[in-house]
């Protein structure tokens, strides 16, 4: 009887373990002890199964399998819409580039693409965001949409990890004659994070301009890429950056009463226990040298 029970305890100590170890390692004793890999992790003929991120392949089939479930769901589509800006960027732009959607306030929003329209009288222009995948990124070669838009993908300027890199472009398009033209694009100097895309206009002067919206999680805050329709909507635009947060912020002023706006930037004191404020800097832009320009001090520079 001493020995039946002996024998019954080790059997379930050795199932016992066989499983702890199998759903581990996702092996068996005997592969591990071989040195092969199991199907399950192997994939379809022992090939390592490949991430959609690099396989050109895949993300192209996805993409065109997205505009057509957006076609499906458009109540009104008119010519140069948004589903044929979403497909002229599919087709002519490098692998891996996407026309940008908004941030979506809640899980059941549908996805809405980051464009503005203005009928002209020579044609449909629409200004969109565009991003595109680093062409010689090492660690990936195709960026995904879910990781440059959101709070927390505005950690992807800090992150090390295998996202690859997002170039944005705030571009104008041109609609006419039934097919599209870009008439200019200018880089956002951001990799990702994205929030919206706002037409505003600057009182002072009454100047239009482009608000790019980041959000910016390590710091609490939002970021503002201003660009402004100086000399109108088919001229390349002037940038400017604002933001707000927890221990840094700029804002948009008119210093020295020009066409460009300028900028005060404020200066926090930051213990780690309190933060507050100290003192503010006005720069004011240098159309001579194309750079803004420290009020107090002429060698401080930024370029936008």
């Amino acid at each position: 009887m001493k020995r039946f029970l002996v024998f019954f305890i080790t059997a379930i100590v050795l199932v016992s373990f066989w499983f702890t170890f199998k759903s581990c390692t996702g092996r068996s004793i005997i592969e591990f002890i071989s040195g092969k890999n199991s199907v399950e992790n192997t994939g379809t003929n022992g090939q390592e199964q490949k991430e959609v991120a690099y396989d050109q392949t895949s993300d192209q089939s996805i993409q065109e399998f997205n505009i057509a479930e957006r076609k499906k769901r458009a109540v009104k589509r008119f010519a140069g819409d948004t589903l044929e800006l979403m497909e002229y960027v599919f087709k002519t732009y490098p692998k891996g580039s996407y026309l940008i959607d908004f941030d979506r306030t809640s899980t059941y929003n549908i996805p809405q693409s980051a464009v503005i329209y203005s009928k002209q009288t020579d044609g449909s222009y629409i200004l969109g965001i565009v991003a595109k995948s680093k062409p010689d990124d090492p660690r990936r070669t195709i960026i995904e949409q879910k990781n440059v838009i959101g709070y927390d993908q505005s950690y992807i300027d800090y992150d090390s990890t295998r996202l690859g890199t997002a170039i944005f472009f705030l571009t104008l398009f041109k609609y006419s004659g039934s097919d599209f033209s870009v008439v200019w694009e200018d880089t956002i100097p951001r990799h990702g994070g994205f929030n919206k895309l706002t037409l505003e206009t600057w009182a002072p002067k009454g100047t239009p301009f482009i608000k790019v919206n980041f959000h910016d999680a390590q710091w609490l805050g939002h970021d503002d890429y201003n660009y402004f329709l100086i000399n109108g909507l088919t001229a390349m635009p002037h940038l400017l950056e604002t933001y707000d947060c927890i221990n840094r912020k700029r804002t948009m002023v008119d210093y020295d009463h020009d066409k460009y706006p300028d900028y005060c930037e404020y200066i926090f004191y930051d213990t780690g226990n309190r933060v507050g404020y100290t003192d503010s800097v006005f720069f004011a832009w240098s159309a001579k040298d194309s750079v803004y320009i420290n009020v107090r001090n002429k060698k401080q520079t930024r370029r936008y």
